[in-house]
């Protein structure tokens, strides 16, 4: 494939109650960015400030991020401006795919916003039905809904066997945050 071509792009869907599915996908935005590749990245339900961005804002002439949340409400139901941010969101993002600017978009935590109705499955499906062609489309979150999973070219499913929260380690600055 010469410079100019563009490559045909694919669904990824990283899923599962273990850790890693963010963590995956900034890795592919990573390695995208080293292959010159721009790379646009939706968190749903995040809002607070993790040590990822401060990373990706040395990256801005490749990756772009974005938050369309406020605090992780996943303790408690959602509120009214949760569920606006993250339709907002997805509306905006989806016009930024389709305006040919990137070659991969990460929907971060989009299963979980689906799971706590923040948009609907049938929107993320119509997001998905949109993707133009060339574009490489990643989304993460546990709880990927079926038609979600039938829906990718690729699914991986992070699985917990063990982990050091159940011995009460709290989540560690350049770790999990």
């Amino acid at each position: 494939m010469t410079r100019g071509e563009t490559m045909k792009g694919y669904i990824q869907v990283y899923t599962g109650n273990g850790k890693g599915k963010t963590t995956a996908a900034f890795g592919l935005a990573l390695r995208a960015a080293g292959a010159g590749l721009k790379v646009y990245i939706a968190q749903f339900v995040k809002g607070m400030k993790y040590s990822e961005l401060n990373s990706l804002a040395k990256l801005s002439e490749f990756i772009t991020i974005k938050q369309y949340g406020r605090d992780c409400f996943i303790y408690k139901d959602p509120e009214k401006e949760d569920i606006q941010l993250a339709q907002e969101g997805l509306k905006e993002v989806k016009e930024i795919m389709c305006s040919g600017k990137y070659q991969m978009i990460i929907l971060d935590e989009a299963n979980i916003a689906t799971y706590y109705n923040l948009f609907s499955v049938d929107n993320l499906l119509d997001f998905i039905r949109a993707r133009p062609e060339e574009v490489e489309l990643v989304i993460t979150g546990r709880a990927a809904d079926p038609r979600i999973i039938e829906a990718a070219d690729l699914v991986t499913e992070m699985k917990e066997i063990k982990h050091y929260y159940q011995k009460g380690v709290e989540a560690r600055d350049g770790i999990e945050k």
